[in-house]
């Protein structure tokens, strides 16, 4: 099985020198020019009361660079660095501070993610584990996608990295699913037959997981944090008690619409349980170098599941995982070098990190959440707040990760739909719970969104249309049944 992965970020759109030897105003240049003149209009716009002189500047810039990865004028990693390099020559950044983002530990802990993936890979440990996936529940690619679900949400609980989780664990898993159907990045037939659903569905089922408990994603504890202070304190039973019943719903309904939004071509195996069996068989028994894998796997799960304890970083705690294939000969240097996928995600999560952060320092993100806020003043809280809801969560358009929302934005919605009249328990679990569930908006809206892209399976284009509507499907359901489910309780 090969371990090589096409690049993520290629767009057959993009004009070549060969094929238009003279300027013609084709498509692309549509698709730069939209980024461009509404950057321009934002980057001159009057600075507001309460934002540095040079947050409109970094706000147009961020602007014209999330439409560039919408609108794809040129691949993803290229369309990052433009625009981190227009915020350096006009000075709107410091160079310190553009080049920070590839020194976050969120970016660095995706890009392992990738490398311990690729061990799962070349050791063919994955492609065994697969197997045993497809012989338990092979018969359809919605049971896979189920069986994927099942397994994020018993390490939900134990797994404050939500990217860990995704990264570590259920990607590679999915990538040797995929490989085992004959579905691969390489062409739009190929990552349809089976990858490219799997990998949707999973980050649509991470991001609910990473709802339901307090300790199943990092922002989380630091929406608790912050509810404190405003006098709501959120238990760990009460957080999970409010999610559990909406949260379920979702990992029922999601497969199931997404296989109906975003459908495989692979529908059915019914042979593939037999076929399992056999090539097991032929497998024969694990490789020390399986071995190896297993137990460096094991090890990591630990030391994530375990990380508040021990006081260990969940990104440390993924370079001793690396450290420990490399010295094994599990992993050699040059599969980390050919990792395309890893590389490019660094340079486009990197750079989004670092805006966003920008945009926070500049006083842009403070200045949006008042505006938010008082915009709502006089209307009754059902409807404030539901407005403040929809805000907060759209709002993640402009972020590249869910913490550094929460941390930017969390109090500020909270004490505006307090100062409404909403119950404040209620408003306070609603905001945490929408801390995760935005996170599958954007191919950059998070950690594990980052990795799932960097396999090269999904478009650019497919991540935002699909992201959308499954928004409104999971905000549905955590408006309906998560609402009334509540009410039962006596959270509002």
């Amino acid at each position: 099985m090969t371990s090589s992965r096409p690049d993520p970020t290629s767009d057959t759109n993009v004009v070549r020198a060969h094929e238009h030897p003279h300027f013609h105003f084709t498509p692309i240049w549509y698709k730069a020019a939209i980024p461009i003149v509404v950057g321009v209009i934002v980057y001159f716009l009057p600075v507001p009361d309460g934002v540095e002189p040079d947050g409109m500047h970094m706000l147009g810039i961020f602007v014209a660079t999330i439409l560039g990865l919408i609108l794809q004028p040129l691949p993803t990693g290229s369309v990052a660095l433009v625009g981190i390099a227009i915020a350096m020559i006009t000075k709107t950044m410091a160079m310190d501070d553009a080049l920070a983002g590839f020194a976050n530990k969120t970016v660095w802990l995706i890009v392992a993610s990738f490398f311990i993936a690729e061990g799962f890979i070349v050791t063919g440990l994955g492609r065994r584990i697969a197997l045993v996936f497809v012989r338990a529940i092979g018969k359809s690619s919605l049971g896979l996608s189920y069986g994927m679900a099942v397994t994020d949400l018993i390490l939900a609980p134990a797994t404050p990295s939500n990217t860990a989780r995704a990264g570590g664990v259920v990607y590679p898993i999915i990538r040797s699913l995929a490989e085992l159907e004959d579905s691969r990045a390489d062409s739009d037939e190929s990552r349809k037959k089976l990858g490219a659903y799997l990998l949707l569905t999973a980050l649509q089922v991470n991001v609910i997981t990473s709802a339901m408990f307090i300790t199943a994603m990092a922002g989380n504890p630091l929406a608790q944090d912050a509810a404190a202070k405003q006098g709501i304190d959120i238990s760990w039973g009460k957080w999970a008690l409010a999610a559990i019943v909406p949260g379920l719903v979702s990992l029922i309904v999601v497969p199931w619409v997404m296989q109906k939004l975003y459908p495989p071509t692979v529908r059915k195996t019914p042979e593939a349980p037999d076929l399992a069996r056999a090539q097991l068989r032929e497998a024969g028994k694990m490789s020390v170098h399986e071995w190896i894998m297993a137990g460096t796997f094991v090890l990591l799960l630990v030391l994530w599941c375990l990380s508040d304890q021990l006081n260990v970083d969940a990104t440390a705690t993924a370079f001793l995982g690396i450290a420990i294939l490399l010295v094994t000969g599990v992993l050699t240097w040059s599969n980390l070098v050919s990792d395309k996928g890893a590389w490019q995600t660094l340079v486009f999560f990197g750079v989004l990190v670092a805006m966003a952060d920008e945009l926070k320092q500049l006083g842009v993100i403070d200045w949006i959440g008042d505006k938010v806020a008082s915009s709502v003043d006089g209307l009754p809280w059902i409807a404030a707040f539901a407005i403040l809801t929809l805000v907060y969560f759209y709002v993640h358009y402009l972020f590249a990760s869910n913490t550094a929302q929460i941390v930017a934005m969390y109090a500020v919605f909270l004490g505006a739909a307090v100062a409404t009249g909403a119950p404040p328990m209620f408003a306070a679990l609603v905001f945490g719970f929408i801390g995760s569930l935005f996170g599958g908006l954007a191919h950059y809206s998070s950690g594990p969104a980052a990795v799932m892209y960097g396999s090269g399976y999904i478009k650019t284009s497919e991540w935002f249309r699909v992201g959308f509507i499954m928004s409104i499907v999971i905000i549905a359901i955590w408006t309906v049944v998560g609402g009334a489910w509540m009410k039962v309780i006596g959270v509002w």
